[in-house]
């Protein structure tokens, strides 16, 4: 497509826009009596306007209810996080069995490693990306420890070639390669935090399999914003939050996948009464008998008020359809790209796109290197009533979200880019 950089061609993209009406279905934070250009739907999604709605549903049926409501309310808390499998399987392309919504994010990485992290003899390095989300590192890092190795060289990071920002397939296959035996674990992040370069699962997760190790991926920048195909790639485990693309809210329920081959055997897992065999939960029993799903990873019961707002937004995501909103956000992508470059030549100001050009290594996020600018430009558009993000040392971050950030969203951001580089 060939695009403009004016106001009536982005209007006329959004005009046929067959996602456009979900933008009415978000709160979005004001600035000078109108509506912020809300780009950080990467670090937290907009309220959708039906939550409001959902935890009030709760909080009534608690009042009405008590204890009761654990099978009486009108969405039975006892069974909630049933309610939420196959909107979650339909998202991350998995089958039922294979996903729960669970816990946090970190707290779920912890709990599948202790399943699919057993480092034994020589096999022992866990290999991933360079810079990853620190709480990834640090979870990682400690599970090392606690197993006795030294995450000082357990600990594999894979660099990217010398003056580039991104890493290249092929060499975090080589890495694979070259580890080869040593290697316990390849966990990856679906999309990088910093750069937003989105990585090849598909290969990843045949090469660690190739070399006897085992494939994850932590998919809190993913889900919601790729078009994610876990049981078909043959991913062994995943685990991703619900507060980004997901607009679930601040803390709220994460989710975790764990694929079908794995499911029903004897692998090590922490346990918990929720884990255990529901048909049986209430006979108290003191052997625990798992769930022949991803349930068996549970330990405890669901956070209600949280998965409620999960709920409608899931539900959002499942009438958009992921397919489509993915199509939308290359475009979105490309032409925020497209309007960078055209400001980068307007202004003489050299604002380099970390993040790969191509759109199938890329979500929607857009990372830019504001050479001789950096954080005073981060606060100067920020005054302006852009809402992006800020990543230490360098970098801002931009995310048109094709559920609710429109083309004009875009053009707009450009225009004041352009006013604060003049």
């Amino acid at each position: 497509m060939t695009f403009e950089h004016s106001l009536a061609f982005a209007q006329a993209r959004d005009a046929a826009d067959p996602l456009r009406a979900y933008r009415n279905e978000f709160l979005f934070p004001r600035h000078h009596d109108r509506d912020a250009l809300y780009f950080t739907g990467n670090s937290l999604g907009l309220q959708p306007k039906a939550a409001a709605a959902a935890l009030t549903q709760e909080l009534d049926d608690w009042a009405r209810f008590g204890v009761e409501g654990h099978f009486q309310a009108k969405h039975p808390w006892y069974s909630y996080h049933e309610e939420l499998t196959p909107l979650l399987a339909r998202l991350v392309g998995a089958l039922p069995e294979e996903v729960v919504a669970m816990n946090q994010l970190t707290s779920n990485l912890h709990f599948l490693m202790v399943s699919f992290y057993r480092p034994e003899g020589k096999r022992r390095k866990i290999l991933t990306e360079t810079r990853p989300f620190p709480s990834d590192t640090y979870a990682f890092a400690s599970q090392i420890a606690f197993h006795g190795g030294d995450p000082a060289t357990d600990l594999v990071e894979v660099q990217p070639r010398a003056g580039e920002h991104t890493l290249r397939t092929e060499d975090i296959v080589a890495e694979i390669n070259e580890l080869g035996e040593e290697l316990a674990l390849v966990c990856f992040g679906g999309v990088n935090f910093y750069t937003g370069q989105a990585f090849d699962m598909a290969t990843i997760t045949q090469a660690a399999h190739a070399v006897g190790a085992v494939a994850g991926f932590d998919l809190a920048h993913a889900a919601g914003n790729l078009h994610l195909k876990l049981h078909d790639w043959n991913v062994d485990f995943a685990c991703w939050c619900s507060y980004k693309y997901l607009n679930s809210g601040p803390g709220s329920v994460a989710g975790a996948f764990v694929h079908q081959r794995h499911l029903g055997k004897q692998l090590p897992l922490f346990a918990g009464w929720w884990g255990h065999d529901k048909n049986e939960r209430f006979r108290m029993e003191r052997t625990f008998k798992p769930m022949p799903t991803a349930e068996a990873w549970q330990v405890s019961n669901a956070p209600v008020f949280s998965m409620a707002v999960h709920r409608v937004a899931l539900e959002l995501f499942d009438r958009a359809g992921i397919a489509q909103l993915r199509a939308k956000s290359e475009q979105l992508t490309a032409y925020l790209a497209f309007i960078i470059a055209d400001v980068e030549k307007a202004t003489g100001t050299r604002l380099e796109v970390i993040t790969p050009s191509d759109a199938v290594q890329r979500g929607c996020q857009l990372s830019i290197l504001a050479h001789g600018h950096g954080k005073a430009l981060f606060d100067r558009i920020a005054e302006r009533g852009v809402i992006a993000d800020w990543r230490e040392p360098n970098v801002i971050r931009v995310a048109p979200v094709p559920l609710y950030n429109s083309f004009e969203d875009v053009w707009r951001l450009g225009e004041v880019l352009k006013e604060c580089l003049s």
